[in-house]
């Protein structure tokens, strides 16, 4: 699992923007323009399944490598599945699909994104993900938006995360707060996208007038126009931008330049993507610039000083992709995912009366559902950190209270209820010296809502269960 991850790692996203609006796209010519980045030394490169072709192209260009006996690019790749549960065969039939693209035998690095933390089966297929790894299909095994609750909770759970791929820039601080000091402590490495803010932080939007989103000619800078929005108006954007101009004149750089070193100088986890441009050589020059240079403190302090006036983007890192305001290209989802199904099958039983069961075997052992629905009350089962015959969180008091309240509220959500209708829970704590772990976590998840709660230490079938909860809720009429 030795993966050397770079300070400079080149995107491929733009394949999929250059495939969407040229019909005469040649594969082959790409292959040519990405070996000019490889022998500028600039060698990991990072795609997607959902990058148009651009699996399909580093596996032409690492075959003609390898044929070639010339040093082989390191390949990483992202797995975006739909919504829901993934069986064993699902996740092996897209690591299969991604070696048969790259043409290769192991995967260097893949990186899983979950959409919906509430079906506990992200993480099921996180564990999957590891088998493989085990196996030998992948050499190394990241993330990609995750929020620093639920990496924690995977690494709690010993699935051997070495990297955690976010949106990280001069508009978007969120990482600073948790995520870059926990990857810190646990050598996890953060791979920043978004530095340049889709092309914003660059010379060329230096004293233009402020477009429309509609108006934008990329996904990119759609996206990225809605994170400026959030942080700071326009003319507070171009005043930084005159701050950097001045301070890369200062250090002879580009706007873009100064963005991605101070990104990639922040931390020592750091890595930055910076997307390729096919065919221009100049701009591999940059890269590689960026690769290799660092900033003076005293340019470090000034950045640091101009991002004062901004706002805070909430939440944590990924969030953009799970709660409004969507941080997207479109504004929302769509263009993503068309729906999200229950995390847990309901019945309707008759009567006004709804089950909602996750299929264990426990269920229909002791006769149980996970959730029953009657009227406009909903009552949620004791919930452990459990899924299937998987322990989550390990030892850890809060990993295990996040995941058994993400399992509860995935049980609300499958009876159209959610958090905020929660009225009550009960807390039952195998080891008092835990309890306090595990109230401020319910403390987290119930800011503002307050149910009425009771805490009490019990022993719990089960000893690795540190923690069952209970719910109940009531819907407005």
């Amino acid at each position: 699992m030795n993966l050397n991850i770079p300070p400079v790692i080149i995107g491929l996203w733009q394949i999929a923007d250059i495939e969407r609006k040229n019909a005469t796209f040649n594969p082959a010519s790409v292959v040519e323009n990405m070996e000019a980045y490889l022998d500028a030394g600039l060698n990991f490169f990072d795609m997607a399944d959902h990058y148009g072709s651009a699996e399909i192209i580093a596996g032409l260009l690492y075959k003609k490598r390898k044929e070639e006996g010339k040093s082989l690019p390191v390949l990483a790749t992202k797995w975006v599945p739909k919504p829901g549960h993934n069986s064993k065969d699902m996740v092996k039939d897209a690591v299969t699909l991604a070696l048969n693209r790259l043409q290769v035998d192991q995967l260097d690095l893949l990186q899983f994104h979950a959409w919906d933390y509430t079906d506990p089966s992200w993480i099921e297929t996180l564990f999957y993900l590891d088998e493989l790894r085990k196996e030998g299909y992948i050499k190394a095994l990241g993330v990609t938006n995750m929020d620093t609750v639920h990496l924690k909770m995977a690494i709690d759970s010993n699935i051997p995360i070495v990297s955690n791929q976010i949106s990280h820039s001069l508009f978007d601080q969120r990482a600073v707060h948790k995520m870059i000091p926990y990857c810190l402590e646990n050598q996890i490495r953060v791979l920043c996208y978004g530095t340049v803010a889709g092309g914003f932080f660059s010379n060329k939007w230096l004293g233009k007038v402020e477009p429309s989103i509609e108006d934008l000619p990329t996904w990119s800078l759609m996206k990225y126009k809605r994170f400026q929005e959030e942080v700071c108006d326009w003319k507070q954007f171009q005043d930084l931008l005159e701050q950097l101009d001045g301070i890369s004149k200062k250090l002879d750089l580009s706007i873009a330049q100064l963005a991605s070193i101070y990104i990639k100088e922040e931390f020592q986890c750091n890595s930055v993507i910076i997307g390729a441009r096919l065919g221009e050589l100049e701009h591999i020059a940059e890269n590689k610039q960026v690769s290799k240079m660092s900033l003076d403190e005293e340019s470090k302090i000034e950045i640091a000083h101009c991002l004062k006036q901004f706002n805070s983007i909430n939440g944590d890192c990924g969030d953009e992709y799970r709660y409004p305001p969507f941080l997207t290209a479109s504004g929302d989802l769509s263009h993503h995912i068309a729906s999200f199904p229950p995390a847990f099958q309901v019945k309707d039983e008759g009567n006004g009366r709804y089950s909602a069961s996750s299929g264990t075997i426990w269920e229909s052992f002791a006769g149980y559902s996970r959730a029953v629905k009657k009227g406009n009350h909903v009552f949620v089962s004791g919930t452990t950190a459990t899924q299937g015959s998987l322990v989550i969180g390990g030892n850890s008091p809060d990993s295990q209270m996040h995941f058994v309240l993400d399992k509860i509220e995935g049980a609300l959500k499958s009876m159209n209820a959610t958090m905020r209708d929660v009225v009550r829970t009960r807390i039952f704590v195998s080891d008092v010296q835990h309890w306090e772990a595990i109230a401020r976590v319910h403390g987290k998840r119930f800011e503002g809502i307050n149910p009425t709660n009771t805490l009490v230490v019990a022993k719990l079938i089960g000893e690795e269960y540190l923690v069952e909860v209970e719910a109940d809720a009531i819907l407005d009429e």
